[in-house]
């Protein structure tokens, strides 16, 4: 099993949200490449990034901090926010982001989430960010009107390989992951799942670890590595014990 450190940047800055809420923001690092630098000395084999800023404005917007950050470390990263057109699929992969995510496109234009599987192939990813089981879109903040689970199964079908799905109600709480969610949602949509959301510490990736046969390849961390509470050296010691 994977398991993502998350950077996500605001404003240039390396910060955590509080479920999804852009006005609960805790400001981490001013040098998001550091922090980086940081997970990759811990032993993070893959970095998860998010412009939150281009999650609100519909287009990427930090990305010469994305790009700061890969000339930084040797391992590869995924970003996601605001990637919404192939023009931008393709300028983010040719930065050299290893995978990018698209999020509310996929609800929006499934066509185009299709056009860029069949051009790029396992480097597309689809983020499917829920609340009560209903997607958000727009940087959470709106209704896609479709369940998960439906979304995800649309996604397979559109030649999506994997999909991180996030729990904005956990999401920045600690509160532990959505296991049964998560796993359902690998189980009914023959979709690899990345978890994300509410992770705390070591015992919710070990509580993930049995679900692996049912297609949860990874978790993606964010403030439990930032605040202490989940050690990442000891996470990924155990993920390579599997």
């Amino acid at each position: 099993m994977i398991i993502f450190p998350a950077i996500d940047i605001r404003g240039g800055k390396c910060v955590r949200l509080l479920k999804g809420d852009f006005d609960k923001e805790t400001v981490f690092s001013d040098k998001p490449e550091e922090m980086a630098k940081k997970w990759e000395a811990q032993g993070a084999q893959f970095l998860h990034l998010v412009d939150l800023d281009g999650a609100r404005a519909g287009h990427p917007v930090n990305l010469p901090t994305v790009k700061a950050i890969i000339a930084a470390v040797n391992i590869p990263v995924e970003l996601g926010g605001g990637i919404r057109t192939l023009a931008d699929v393709k300028s983010v992969l040719d930065l050299g982001v290893r995978r990018v995510i698209l999020g509310s496109v996929a609800v929006r234009d499934p066509e185009l989430v299709r056009e860029a599987c069949r051009l790029y192939g396992d480097r597309v990813v689809v983020g499917i960010d829920a609340r009560d089981g209903m997607v958000a879109v727009d940087g959470w903040e709106a209704s896609g009107n479709i369940g998960a689970v439906d979304l995800a199964k649309k996604m397979g079908e559109a030649g999506v390989k994997t999909i991180i799905y996030t729990d904005i109600s956990r999401d920045g709480t600690l509160a532990g992951v959505n296991v049964e969610s998560t796993a359902q949602l690998a189980r009914e949509s023959g979709v690899r799942v990345v978890a994300s959301g509410g992770v705390k510490s070591i015992d919710d990736i070990r509580a993930l670890l049995p679900y692996e046969s049912d297609g949860i390849e990874g978790v993606i961390v964010g403030k439990s590595i930032y605040m202490g509470t989940l050690d990442l050296p000891a996470a990924l010691a155990l993920t390579a014990e599997k």
